[in-house]
């Protein structure tokens, strides 16, 4: 069931594409990710999500590339429901922090083909926005349902004005109660996508 509420995600806007975070959002990658860090030398404990690659790397006292060096890109695998999800919506798009040749490696292996993938490349390395997504796709905020898992996510959403929903089936998502609408698992996705499209 959805929980909670937010303005905008009930407006009944016409969605015509879901543009998802990756990491924690699609992909089970919680464990890869501190992986990569731990085999570095830093405390799992001392990192946090959301964040832009570089920076988080940078603030750890890493490189990007020793990070991304570290990274096993054979790790993550999707939530449960995600793939029966993708093959449901006709049009998706990808907006994530992650560095594109891991990024890129893990789609091909999972045969996923978003409409449009953005990268942290695509953002200078700084923290991910919409609008060079929504340029991608040639379409409006209003057109668009962003669905992720950290607060910087919602805040991506917000500055562009668009629905957003969180990934409550990631467990450390659902566990922090944050405010605005939370979908329990992948197929309540659906479930709102049918609500708010019209014919």
């Amino acid at each position: 069931m959805v929980a909670g509420s937010s303005g905008s995600a009930s407006s009944g806007r016409d969605i015509h594409v879901v543009v998802f975070d990756l990491d924690g959002t699609l992909l089970d990658s919680d464990a890869a990710l501190l992986a990569a860090f731990e085999a570095l030398g830093v405390d799992a404990g001392t990192v946090t999500f959301g964040h832009a690659v570089a920076e988080e790397a940078e603030r750890l006292g890493l490189s990007l590339e020793q990070y991304e060096a570290a990274y096993d890109t054979e790790v993550a695998q999707p939530f449960a429901g995600v793939e029966d999800l993708l093959a449901q919506i006709d049009r998706w798009a990808i907006c994530s922090n992650k560095h594109p040749e891991s990024a890129l490696a893990e789609l091909d292996r999972l045969g996923w083909s978003p409409e449009v993938a953005c990268f942290a490349d695509a953002f200078d390395w700084e923290h991910k926005r919409l609008d060079p997504v929504l340029d991608a796709l040639g379409v409006a905020s209003e057109e668009v349902v962003m669905i992720g898992d950290t607060s910087g996510d919602a805040l991506v959403a917000e500055a562009v004005g668009c629905d957003y929903l969180w990934a409550g089936w990631n467990p450390r998502t659902g566990a922090a109660a944050p405010v605005g609408q939370v979908l329990a698992s992948p197929a309540e996705l659906l479930d709102w996508l049918s609500v708010r499209r019209r014919s």
